[in-house]
């Protein structure tokens, strides 16, 4: 059986260093990408993976990214990205790149990341799996005229908002590209045991920091397991290509906005010009 290529970002902690132990196998090639050079290493040693490290906060990073994963896969193609790096920030501190952190590190990073590796997707009639969060419905609202949340600031509406492009993302690569043979996914993991908002000012970071999380938080193996069940899974079959899950349930409780084409088709050609690639 020839191997199944998987690029998985976000993989030196949390659910994506989880989910790399669950699907460590002879049958698939594992690329990981993490922000640690330690951390990062040390999973891939632990997993026999390949990996990378790059700063999603410098877009110049994620360009060079793909170069290395493209020149490393070749013409073997690539089965499935998943686009799990993210996190909640603290202020409005621009980026390098002039955006808002969250915005760029959850969406905007992974959409370059995705469209500069589209060729070797589509060559394997890919899959993209997207991390998203129920915080896209709790907290999310899009204005693509202010992504970076310049007129209504807060880490949580900067969160929300992110998580919601994950959800238009999946959809758009869906309707863009499902044709040609891709899927997309985008899916709430559970609220996990993570480092997760730890360098936030958002309030969700106490819950992290206090004795409730071992009460109303699951672990990091079981949301790894719930990505490595997408990641594994085929599309049409295992889950549905352009949707939202609950964790692994099929779900229509979504903030309205995702059900507007019109604005996701916005959301995928302000984030082009933002990144500075060509629209299909």
């Amino acid at each position: 059986m020839p191997q199944k290529t998987i690029v998985l970002t976000g993989a030196s902690d949390g659910i994506g260093a989880a989910a790399a132990r669950h699907l460590t196998s002879p049958s698939n090639r594992l690329i990981l990408v993490g922000r640690s050079v330690e951390k990062t290493r040390a999973i891939a040693e632990e997993t026999g993976s390949e990996w990378f490290t790059a700063d999603f906060a410098r877009l110049d990073d994620v360009r060079a990214l793909a170069g290395k994963i493209t020149d490393a896969v070749g013409d073997d193609g690539i089965h499935v990205l998943a686009n799990n790096a993210g996190g909640i920030f603290g202020d409005q501190t621009p980026t390098v790149d002039g955006f808002e952190k969250t915005m760029q590190v959850n969406h905007l990073a992974p959409f370059l990341l995705t469209n500069l590796l589209l060729p070797q997707l589509l060559a394997s009639d890919g899959a993209v799996i997207n991390t998203s969060s129920i915080g896209h419905r709790l907290f999310g609202h899009i204005d693509v005229d202010d992504l970076d949340n310049t007129r209504r600031f807060s880490p949580n509406k900067a969160y929300g908002d992110a998580k919601l492009a994950n959800v238009l993302f999946a959809k758009s690569l869906h309707t863009k590209f499902h044709a040609d043979g891709l899927s997309a996914v985008a899916f709430h993991p559970g609220t996990v045991q993570t480092n997760f908002a730890s360098d936030s000012s958002s309030i969700m970071r106490l819950l992290y920091r206090t004795p409730l999380k071992h009460l109303l938080l699951i672990g990091a193996d079981k949301g790894g397991d719930t990505l490595r069940w997408f990641i594994e899974g085929t599309p049409g079959e295992t889950w549905i290509s352009g949707a939202y899950y609950d964790e692994r349930t099929l779900t229509t409780k979504v903030n309205p906005q995702v059900n507007d084409p019109d604005l996701a088709e916005a959301l995928w050609q302000r984030s082009a010009e933002l990144v500075g690639i060509p629209s299909p």
